[in-house]
């Protein structure tokens, strides 16, 4: 299996509850998929280095997973790319 690692921004104003739905959906989309995750960091608020589509700060969550199809890959990509919920995204394999 192939280990991959995912980063997320979120947008830092949404409510804990939804937060924490929203990680929950989207690491079940990896898992419905194929994944196996390994590790789920959640870093939480931080400043942006830059303006993001008028956001500056942001809630980050790192995930290293382990699958062998890229259809999970694929499937989460779009799936965060059409989230307004998701500022940033950013998958890179280990």
């Amino acid at each position: 299996m192939k280990k991959y690692e995912t980063m997320f921004i979120l947008d830092a104003t949404l409510e804990e509850a939804e937060r924490k739905e929203l990680v929950e959906t989207l690491v079940g989309v990896l898992k419905s998929n194929g994944g196996i995750i390994n590790d789920i960091n959640e870093w939480g608020t931080r400043e942006l280095a830059y303006e993001i589509d008028k956001h500056t700060r942001g809630y980050y969550v790192v995930v290293t997973f382990q699958t062998e199809s890229s259809a999970a890959i694929t499937e989460f990509e779009r799936l965060t790319n059409i989230n307004p919920k998701v500022i940033r995204q950013m998958t890179i394999r280990l």
